[in-house]
């Protein structure tokens, strides 16, 4: 199976697209765009889905290879993974099939982690904290949460986490849209 680098790579010689008419239609640099392609960059969020906004692709496509109809998720198939910038690991609970619109996730926080990544996009999400204690920060206002917790918003408002103790935090969050799989 392609990496995400191989994947970005193989979609811009497929639509016969340059480096340059990549950078220019993203707004990506070309030598930023270049140094992806060859897995020597990682990629934020945010400009893994202006790639995908020109390739007219979801942000999916890069992370799955095909698409299947399995809505059982067993603990030993799930894969953890990080996004740039942040030290939380994320692992997709759900299942697989084409329309869907919720992406289930099991969040774990390190002991001591600062403030992460500050996120806005549109959308909802739900957070319930499995074990441990996080401070959850909702536009201008921080919550501390504990186990049982939950939280529910839109996610146009600024939002990020922290772990300010000793333990590992543990959350489920349910979001929308969709932003790593179909």
């Amino acid at each position: 199976m392609e990496n995400i680098y191989e994947r970005i790579r193989s979609l811009r010689v497929n639509m016969n697209m340059t480096l340059k008419e990549l950078s220019e239609k993203s707004g990506l640099s070309i030598s930023f765009l270049s140094q992806v392609e060859r897995g020597n960059s990682s990629l934020a969020i945010t400009s893994l889905q202006k790639i995908a906004d020109v390739f007219n692709v979801s942000m999916s496509s890069f992370f799955e290879s095909t698409v299947s109809n399995s809505f059982f998720t067993p603990a030993e198939g799930r894969k953890s993974f990080q996004i740039e910038r942040s030290n939380s690991v994320f692992a997709r609970l759900g299942g697989y099939f084409s329309g869907k619109v919720l992406e289930p996730l099991h969040i774990i926080l390190a002991p001591r982690q600062e403030k992460d990544v500050v996120f806005n996009h549109p959308g909802e999400e739900f957070y319930y904290i499995l074990k441990g204690s996080v401070l959850m920060t909702v536009g201008e206002k921080e919550y501390e949460m504990n186990e049982g917790d939950t939280i529910h918003f839109p996610s146009m408002l600024d939002h990020t986490w922290r772990n300010p103790t000793e333990e590992s935090v543990h959350m489920i969050a349910v979001l929308t849209p969709i932003i790593f799989h179909e």
